[in-house]
């Protein structure tokens, strides 16, 4: 990714609101990442309540019946963007407590990785620093301390049937951050739509579609070294869903100007923890920090023409709906905005 001079001016005000806050902040490596050939959708429940808390993601559904499993989709038969098949863990021996001896996966990662690009690490090492802040790259996790065996961390949410890092670049958590941009749904005459079966206001958040997978999901991307993680949303946002990266010097300093007033407006914290993501490994997972911004009188972002870049195929304005497949647990996410806002889902 290209950064900016621009960006630079946003740090101090969006710092500060994120400050008030208490979001984390992580640190990831510079570069671009490599293409990732998504699995198809693996059903999640939609009709069980997630609060908004500091949860985990994982600890959550470790609670859900023995159908639904603790991170599915971290567990899809064939790893993206290869042939590699995963060892296929039932349920009930996802829990690294389940004594399983037999347990021998294959272990992969994929070449791009291999090759050593700048935001990925070498090949593990006894100077790697785990649950902690090891040089540039925070290893810390916000599941808690992880364990480490024979020189290697164990995925917090459990076995995935794959060891090795696959198509991730860090051993152990990978953090990115998604920025999830909302406004309401109005007529012409700019009064709120009301869904016609639940009769609660329609919010309408931004939409990617991936360049790699052909899936929808919410605008995001990972954290860069020293970055805060207030920028990263920042960043994130303007590339994919409005390309700034190709915008004109005036297009610049009007995106600026409006990402400034959205996100320096009190933001609320969706989540903050691991993501049940088909690229995770026994050995490398992502998390994340979602935060919630809304337009709540449609005058800044949404006044704004949308327009795809860096990793989207498309982007558009999207109903939040419980029917609208989403990419990773995007849905749950979606899911605890419209309970926040009292909105249709």
């Amino acid at each position: 990714m290209i950064h900016l001079p621009l960006r630079r001016h946003l740090v101090g005000p969006i710092r500060l609101a994120f400050t008030l806050l208490g979001l984390p902040h992580t640190v990831w490596t510079s570069g671009v990442r490599p293409a990732v050939s998504c699995p198809s959708s693996y059903p999640f429940p939609t009709s069980k309540t997630i609060s908004a808390d500091n949860t985990s993601y994982c600890r959550r559904h470790s609670t859900m019946p023995s159908s639904v499993g603790p991170h599915v989709k971290s567990r899809c038969p064939q790893y993206p963007g290869s042939n590699i098949k995963r060892l296929s863990v039932p349920d009930d021996k996802v829990d690294w407590t389940q004594k399983w001896p037999e347990y021998n996966p294959v272990s992969y990662t994929a070449p791009s990785v291999l090759n050593n690009p700048a935001w990925a690490d070498p090949d593990i090492g006894s100077s790697s620093k785990f649950n902690t802040v090891d040089g540039a790259v925070d290893r810390t996790s916000f599941e808690g301390s992880y364990k480490v065996e024979n020189g290697k961390p164990l995925n917090p949410c459990g076995r995935t049937g794959l060891a090795g890092r696959g198509l991730l670049g860090r051993w152990g958590p990978n953090h990115a951050a998604d920025p999830i941009v909302t406004r309401w749904k109005v007529d012409v005459k700019g009064a709120k739509i009301h869904h016609s079966v639940s009769q609660k206001p329609v919010l309408q958040f931004v939409s990617i579609k991936r360049k790699d997978c052909g899936e929808w999901a919410i605008p995001g991307g990972m954290v860069d070294p020293g970055e805060q993680v207030s920028l990263t949303l920042q960043r994130e946002f303007s590339e994919e869903a409005l390309n700034s990266l190709s915008s004109s010097p005036a297009e610049r300093a009007e995106i600026h100007q409006r990402i400034t007033n959205l996100f320096k407006s009190s933001g609320f914290m969706v989540y903050k923890g691991y993501v049940d993501d088909p690229r995770n490994t026994d050995n490398s997972w992502m998390e994340t920090v979602a935060v919630n911004f809304h337009d709540d009188l449609g005058n800044s972002v949404s006044e704004l023409p949308l327009e795809a870049g860096d990793d989207a195929g498309q982007v558009q304005w999207v109903d939040l709906d419980s029917s609208f497949p989403l990419y990773a647990n995007h849905s749950h996410f979606l899911e605890i905005v419209a309970k926040e806002r009292k909105a249709h889902w």
